[in-house]
């Protein structure tokens, strides 16, 4: 009789079981949600990080505007300075 295993430690054995595997599944989220997140704040960085250049970007076409402006405007004078000067 002591090689008769009971039906209440069948169910014990058959909970265990599914509680590893739960345990298993649940590691298995965990890293998959971590992976998630970690994607969420690489986007989250990109995006701070575009919203960054072009806040800067009106600035620089200012600047660059400015400079082709003066590149004319000497282009010209010297243009003017060459062809009608006495």
């Amino acid at each position: 009789m002591a090689t008769q295993v009971t039906p209440e430690r069948l169910n014990l054995d058959e909970q265990v079981i599914r509680i590893e595997q739960m345990m298993i599944e649940n590691r298995r989220k965990i890293a998959e949600r971590d992976k998630m997140v970690e994607e969420r704040e690489k986007i989250i960085r990109e995006s701070i990080k575009l919203e960054r250049e072009t806040k800067l970007m009106p600035v620089s076409l200012i600047f660059q505007a400015m400079l082709a402006a003066a590149a004319l405007l000497g282009a010209g004078a010297t243009i003017t300075k060459l062809f009608f000067s006495h």
